[in-house]
């Protein structure tokens, strides 16, 4: 045991300083609590271990939540991103997602800057090894309480709220081939000793793992032989504070190549190579993002699979060999990028591998990521068994958020599934049984059209800005946008336009059937090959608008049936969700009550009828038994 005295007393502490760590950080620190982050290395706030990117399908409406919510990634990645692009652009809006690509040292520097630049928010470089807790006395019941932290250095730190933030840090080791070494990512340390702590404080513990693919030199690459993929002509930023003309730069290219036969081939015949397949990784894998291996193997048929070649940045030659992670061994790595057209002589900078981590089953947490059996810690990130950063960010804001209304005496805030993407996130993590890392995709999302990444800014800076993360200024531009928006829509609904030659003519421009009667603007606007834009010329009065303000009118006029119809189903959850379940209900004492369900409902702690509802080994027919039950306690009481 250390003999450190030094003891030093925050209102929140947060362990980690990825993606979650650096948003749960900046939540408290701006809404003035003394707050400290601690990292195993300064240099890895908020550092890219896997892709060099933000965003993505069903990604980039978490990004734009986070902004929405008062949130720092969107503005740091339209600060330091070389090449961006909207992706599903010939599907509908609902999908459209927003990717950049990121210069990854310049993204860890600036928000490393940022966390530096804030004010009651102190980084320390740590290793915390310990959670100090209290039992105490609530209604004849003993339960748990934070009370601090220690480090391995034996320092002390009292606090009122704890987020882990730890990421792929916890009892880490790195897979290539046979080689492990026991670091967390990039060669970074791993965090050794908090487990212990956590297991002792009766927090469920599970291991997963992900894994990385090679970064090789540009130099040694034939680009000759790929397709370049170029940016977005006209690039859109992520963040609603971002001023448009600021984000039109010269952007880089990335590459597509594709791997074949024969690098299948080289796979095959090394799989008893492969940790992953000789039985050394203990830990699950994403299944959404597999790698080369698992894909050769479970996808036999495919003869040939998508691998893109990204930069790392604008000072470095390092590429990111994209949808090529893999955890084979050094010899059979070089050996096998070396087929990929483009990469026959190939240098590799450094090695792919696979990672296994610790992190919690998130079961233990209540909706507002708060765990229930220790009041006062929280949990965000990929400790809370989900994969990526944006997954992490969201977490550690939501967490962060919900730390320091617990410290100020304020209700804590939840996202439904009806208003972000984030509500679905967490909503899953907590209530579905999580195998493997947990990862956002639009399918998840029943209300989708809804919850689109154009209007994030519409559905949450009111919620950002009564938490405190959002300026009136800005809340105020957003109600404004919400009245222009208003106006324009029923302004479209009833001019109309008759079918006079200007209007025909531009008519037949599109291929559009010629009119024979007058109709409303709306009317053309909701034809699939017009839209509000193309109207212009024979839009005679229309007012100068911003181009969100417009996007949204063409939208809300153009989906208007499927939004109406989503509006009803969101009312219908609703009512759902405000059946709250008493907190002493007693599960054993509700009769016809299936046993798995009554194990889940005891298990899960949900907090409504509709919680219980999506809580996979709960039934219709669970659901209705507990309706009926809730009516005649309420009659009995």
């Amino acid at each position: 045991m250390n003999r450190n005295l030094l003891e030093e007393t925050y209102d929140v502490a947060v362990v980690g300083a990825g993606h979650a760590g650096c948003e749960a950080a900046l939540a408290a620190a701006r809404l003035g609590l003394e707050t400290i982050i601690f990292t195993v290395s300064v240099d890895s706030i908020a550092l890219m271990p896997c892709n060099p990117n933000i965003g993505g399908s069903s990604k980039g409406h978490l990004v734009r939540e986070i902004d929405a919510l008062g949130g720092e990634m969107g503005k740091n990645i339209d600060k330091t991103f070389i090449q961006s692009k909207m992706l599903n652009k010939s599907k509908g809006p609902a999908v459209h997602s927003l990717r950049a690509q990121a210069d990854k040292m310049n993204y860890t520097m600036e928000m490393r800057k940022t966390l530096q630049n804030t004010d009651h928010l102190t980084i320390r470089q740590a290793e915390v090894s310990e959670i100090l807790t209290e039992e105490y006395k609530t209604e004849g019941v003993f339960e748990k309480r934070i009370l601090g932290l220690r480090t391995y250095s034996g320092a002390t730190y009292h606090c009122k709220a704890v987020i882990l933030c730890t990421g792929t840090y916890l009892r880490a080791r790195c897979l290539t081939g046979e080689l492990i070494t026991h670091t967390g990512p990039n060669g970074l340390q791993a965090a050794n000793y908090l487990t212990d702590s956590l297991v002792e404080n009766g927090i469920e513990m599970l291991r997963f793992k992900t894994g990385t693919p090679a970064r090789i030199d540009k130099r040694s690459i034939d680009f000759s032989k790929m397709q370049e993929q170029k940016g977005d002509e006209r690039v859109v930023p992520f963040s609603f504070t971002t001023n448009p003309e600021d984000v039109q730069i010269d952007q880089v290219s990335c590459w597509l190549t594709y791997t074949n036969e024969k690098t299948h081939e080289i796979i095959r015949n090394n799989l008893d190579r492969s940790p992953l397949y000789a039985g050394i990784i203990e830990g699950t894998g994403p299944r959404y993002c597999p790698s080369i291996e698992d894909k050769v193997v479970k996808f036999a048929d495919k003869d040939r699979h998508q691998i893109f070649i990204e930069p790392e940045g604008l000072n470095t030659n390092e590429m990111y060999v994209g949808g090529m992670s893999s955890s084979l061994p050094e010899d059979v790595q070089h050996e096998m990028y070396r087929t990929l057209p483009g990469l026959e002589n190939v240098k590799i900078v450094r090695n792919a591998y696979a990672i296994e981590y610790d992190c919690i089953n998130p079961n233990q947490l209540y909706a507002t990521l708060e765990f229930k059996k220790i009041k006062g810690l929280f949990a965000g990130g990929q400790f809370n068994g989900s994969s990526g950063y944006e997954e992490a960010a969201c977490q550690g804001l939501m967490a962060g958020i919900n730390a320091s209304m617990e410290v100020l005496g304020r209700e804590q805030v939840v996202l439904d599934r009806s208003q972000a993407y984030i509500g679905v996130l967490i909503d899953d993590l907590v209530t579905k049984e999580n195998k493997e890392p947990y990862r956002m995709m639009t399918s998840r999302a029943e209300y989708r059209l809804l919850l689109r990444q154009d209007n994030a800014d519409l559905r949450l800076s009111k919620i950002g800005y009564e938490i405190g993360l959002i300026s009136k200024e800005r809340y105020d531009w957003v109600c404004e946008k919400e009245v222009l928006i208003q106006k324009e829509m029923e302004r479209v609904s009833e001019e109309r336009i008759g079918a006079n030659k200007e209007v025909q003519a531009l008519l037949e421009s599109y291929d559009s059937i010629p009119l024979n009667t007058g109709v409303t603007l709306a009317e053309l606007i909701r034809r699939p090959e017009l839209d509000y834009e193309k109207l212009a010329p024979i839009d005679k009065n229309r007012p100068e608008l911003p181009y969100d303000v417009v996007e949204q009118v063409n939208i809300n006029i153009k989906y208007d049936g499927y939004i109406t119809r989503q509006i009803k189903l969101v009312e219908n959850f609703k009512k759902l969700e405000k059946k709250r379940i008493p907190e002493d209900i007693n599960y054993d004492e509700v009769p016809s009550l299936r046993i798995e369900a009554r194990q889940k409902l005891k298990l899960y702690h949900p907090i409504s009828i509709g919680q219980a509802s999506r809580i996979s080994g709960v039934s219709p027919a669970d659901v209705s038994v507990l309706l009926v039950y809730m009516e005649q306690m309420k009659h009995t009481s």
